[in-house]
């Protein structure tokens, strides 16, 4: 296939699917960083002209990593159904952009879709879409998974109750998750992360938000967001996890600096399922965020968004419960502005879902960045009207142990409040019998922590 486009009588020439790729992308300080984004506004437009006429076929035959050198590349592959790929192989990526985006097109049919794609080409159609694209691809598809709650039903929206302390301490741990319960947060997970990321440490953690959750009778799912081998030290030696965490990148060397591989966490997936505390079958909790791979120079060359696909390619192989993504964590090297994280949250949500995840969105932003609350209420809001599963809670929305910029208990008030939606279905019931909410809606008990005394 001949690589090129005139625009305004010019002629713009690409040598690689991966440049078609990343110079098609929006506009992403990491990219630039990188060295791979496009030049100008019409260089980027003629890579999305090229790209929209591209056959799948020629994406597929091109993966920006080749399989031989990268693990993240031979498991997407692996598990491509290779019957539905067939079907779609000649599409080119605008075709595959109006199907998605065609309202004949269902949620079962995008679902079936999804499985013969590989993660680029997911990539590709994203960078051809709009924000409004965006948002209504995104709302056509609603997967979900059971750890101890059931997460992504229709109606509904779950968040993670994130009462981290500086110093682990566990009068601190324990008054910001029952201010996060008291306004209905902690559905998805009460998730902590650790100060002190020794096994000791962490399986106290475990064992305190446990015996809380017994307790009150609380159905949700509990974690500590140490590294995976600690928490699979820690189940070893009884400490009591509904929920194991890791953070992923879309390389294999990338995913080699986090310490983590294919085998562990196989490993991981298989002691959940003997010795995890949660009904499951969902028993895994993923993070994933554009500019990891390029902070760790492990981009080989590919762009932030193509990147992150391929995370969700990987992480789908082990059927997680939930997918956070917090794409504004890292800092305006990879994430410049709240234009940019806006736009990042848009995309992430959607590729992740055609992967078929349960995706969270963390609209997160640090202090240095060139983006505000202002911003990132913008970015919860679309995100939430496109169907995120999960948000975080974080007291305030500052985290005092990460130092970075998250939604708070309010917001997730706010946020169902405004949309309509509930609490997941068994946690809902919960907090009707503790007189936190009554029919969907928050009573006066919400942020009063005297009723856990």
């Amino acid at each position: 296939m001949k690589y090129s486009c005139q625009l305004k009588n010019q002629n713009y020439q690409f040598k690689s699917v991966t440049e078609i790729l990343a110079k098609a992308s929006e506009e992403k300080s990491g990219d630039k960083m990188a060295g791979i984004s496009a030049h100008s506004a019409l260089e980027r437009m003629a890579a999305k002209v090229v790209l929209s006429e591209m056959p799948l076929k020629e994406i597929y035959e091109n993966p920006v990593i080749p399989y031989e050198k990268d693990e993240v590349t031979r498991l997407i592959y692996d598990d491509v159904n290779e019957y539905i790929y067939k079907e779609v192989s000649n599409w080119t990526v605008g075709e595959l952009r109006n199907y998605i985006l065609s309202h004949s097109t269902e949620s079962s049919q995008l679902f079936r879709l999804s499985k013969g794609l590989t993660s680029e080409m997911i990539a590709a159609v994203a960078k051809l879409m709009s924000s409004i694209d965006l948002v209504m691809a995104s709302q056509k598809i609603r997967p979900t998974a059971h750890c101890n709650t059931t997460i992504g039903e229709p109606g509904r929206l779950a968040f993670r109750c994130q009462p981290n302390h500086p110093t682990d301490n566990p009068v601190g741990i324990l008054a910001s998750l029952k201010e996060g319960l008291s306004y209905g947060s902690g559905d998805a997970v009460i998730g902590v992360n650790p100060n002190n990321d020794s096994v000791e440490s962490v399986s106290r953690i475990l064992h305190m938000t446990n015996d809380f959750m017994t307790k009150w009778n609380i159905p949700t799912q509990n974690c500590v967001l140490a590294h995976i081998t600690t928490q699979m030290q820690a189940l070893k030696k009884g400490a009591p996890i509904a929920l194991m965490f890791q953070s992923l990148a879309g390389t294999q060397s990338a995913n080699n600096d986090f310490g983590v591989s294919k085998e562990i966490i196989d490993e991981a997936y298989e002691l959940m399922a003997k010795y995890g505390t949660s009904a499951g079958p969902n028993q895994l909790y993923f993070e994933t965020g554009q500019g990891s791979e390029v902070s760790l120079d492990a981009h080989h060359g590919v762009d932030m968004q193509t990147l992150e696909a391929r995370t969700y390619g990987y992480a789908r192989h082990w059927k997680p419960y939930m997918v956070n993504n917090v794409s504004g964590f890292i800092g305006p090297e990879t994430i410049y502005d709240g234009k940019q994280v806006i736009r990042a949250d848009l995309e992430d949500l959607f590729m992740g879902k055609l992967h078929g995840l349960p995706m969270g969105i963390a609209p997160t932003y640090t202090n240095h960045m060139q983006a505000d609350q202002n911003d990132q209420e913008i970015a919860g809001m679309l995100t939430a009207l496109a169907g995120a599963n999960f948000y975080m809670g974080v007291p305030g929305g500052d985290d005092v142990m990460l130092s970075y910029q998250d939604t708070s208990y309010h917001d997730d008030a706010s946020l169902r409040e405004m949309l309509g939606l509930r609490p997941l279905r068994e946690f809902e019931i919960w907090l009707e019998k503790m007189g936190i909410m009554e029919n969907g809606r928050l009573t006066n008990y919400a942020g009063d922590l005297s009723i856990f005394d």
